[in-house]
């Protein structure tokens, strides 16, 4: 039997506002690892990488680069894991669908936040599964909740983008966590709490969201969760028919369109292969940013305690507002939704012609936080954490919306599965440059800040492709409709 239209429309809401507080609490928090070091360099873990060495006069001093080390090598391997599981995950949640995706995600998260709370000093080595396991968990949350975009039509890259941005806010939840934990609420409470919040997950897997997929377009009658019966996935013939009465002919050719092309021609384009510099190169630039902030600050606070504390405070605070920057790069993609197109212009053209602005203004948001990240002025910091944080929003939430305005949605999950996988593998390059300045670069990141700045123009190529692209077809328009 089928829900009533109003109650769906009240689940949907639903559904957006608890997949919200869901990517806000659960999906990213391995990025808030620098405030969970504080903690866990308190707590003595990785002590044994310390040793005494002597220093100037003769005196002898406590070298801990070995237990930075280590610190920055379980950040890497996690942050690896969560940007190249999206390839198998990506395969898993289009042929299985939304239920096995989140009970495989469920199971990952858990027993990673279970190895958390047990994990001693003695146990440092259980970090490194720790930390990845609630990676992988929390990327099959991510991606099992970008669908919900596609119940909001014309706000579709805005919620997109919104769910993107409250991933880089859930870094905060290890922030929490410093504080209770300052407060005399011990890791092993805080995150057996963690583990216990799988009871929310499974009641929303089942109530909340589809056993298969959403559709987009989605039509105004589909039900889905176990109140409503079985979901409904709908082929283009239903879509065209019956199903949606209110698609106009031209949107139906687009979604045609979309829906013929194979998946290796998706991957054999060139959006595709630009894609992936576009994403690589920017991300390269945070994840070394996040795992080398503490001994940054170390070393621009000439290790004063309670000065570090008070920056890294900061920067986890400034985290908490990624959910807030990130829906502006929704809305410049979606400004055109309502808007009468151009005599020709296709759905998707619109979009991808949205889309170079939102490109372009990532780019340049990023080019000015690489620069303010390779100055070592200290002060200065307050304005990277707050380019950094409206950056990373701006750049998983707009590769996410344009992989699903460019290509077509039965390949969403695969398709941003392989561009996060092969960013991953490229992201690795974070372990040689932290070799190269912990190296032959004597601790001073300098040259390699100045690289990697120098690397993140190749960005710029991405935007100037699609607009070019853009302007091909506008203008292949104009000499048909002249003639």
């Amino acid at each position: 039997m089928l829900c009533p239209v109003s109650s769906l429309t009240v689940r949907r809401y639903l559904t957006l506002f608890t997949g919200l507080v869901e990517c806000l609490c659960f999906a990213g928090t391995i990025f808030g690892w620098a405030s969970l070091v504080f903690v866990l360099k308190m707590k003595g873990y990785f002590s044994s990488q310390c040793t005494n060495t002597t220093g100037v006069n003769s005196t002898q001093v406590l070298d801990c680069s070995g237990q930075d080390e280590q610190f920055s090598l379980v950040f890497t391997i996690a942050s690896f894991i969560f940007t190249f599981l999206t390839l198998p995950n990506g395969f898993l949640f289009d042929h299985f669908g939304t239920t096995v995706a989140r009970l495989v995600g469920i199971f990952l998260f858990t027993t990673g936040t279970l190895m958390m709370a047990f994990s001693i000093e003695a146990l440092s080595n259980l970090l490194f599964p720790a930390l990845s396991l609630m990676a992988a968990g929390g990327n099959l949350f991510m991606l099992t909740n970008m669908q919900v975009g596609n119940m909001f039509g014309s706000r579709r890259s805005t919620v997109i983008t919104l769910y993107n941005g409250a991933v880089d806010s859930s870094s905060a939840i290890f922030f929490a966590i410093k504080l209770l934990y300052e407060a005399g609420i011990s890791l092993l409470s805080s995150f057996l709490f963690l583990s216990a919040c799988s009871i929310i997950h499974l009641l929303r897997t089942f109530f909340l969201l589809p056993r298969d997929h959403i559709p987009y377009p989605m039509p105004d009658d589909y039900t889905y969760g176990i109140t409503c019966g079985k979901s409904k996935t709908l082929s283009l013939e239903q879509l065209t028919g019956n199903g949606n009465a209110q698609m106009t002919t031209e949107e139906v050719e687009d979604i045609a369109v979309k829906q013929e092309k194979s998946f290796r021609e998706c991957v054999m384009s060139r959006f595709f292969v630009l894609q992936v510099v576009w994403l690589s190169v920017m991300q390269l630039r945070h994840f070394l940013f996040i795992g080398t902030l503490f001994p940054m600050l170390q070393r621009l606070t000439a290790g004063e305690p309670s000065l570090m504390n008070q920056y890294i405070n900061a920067f986890a605070i400034t985290q908490l507002c990624g959910v807030l920057c990130a829906p502006w790069n929704g809305l410049i993609m979606d400004r055109h939704k309502g808007k009468p197109r151009a005599p020709g212009e296709s759905e998707q053209e619109a979009d991808l012609r949205a889309s170079v602005l939102s490109l372009f203004l990532t780019v340049l948001q990023c080019l000015v936080f690489s620069v303010c990240a390779s100055i070592p002025y200290l002060p200065l910091q307050y304005f990277t954490f707050v380019v950094q944080v409206f950056n990373r929003s701006f750049l998983y939430g707009g590769n996410a919306a344009f992989v699903s305005v460019a290509y077509p949605s039965c390949h969403f999950g695969k398709l941003l599965g392989l561009i996060m996988a092969l960013s991953a593998v490229f992201s690795l390059l974070q372990y040689a440059c932290l070799a190269l300045v912990n190296g032959p670069l004597d601790g001073n990141p300098l040259y390699v800040n100045i690289g990697l700045t120098l690397l993140c123009l190749l960005a710029f190529i991405h935007p100037l492709s699609v607009f070019l692209h853009c302007r091909s077809l506008a203008s292949q328009r104009a000499i048909s409709t002249s003639s």
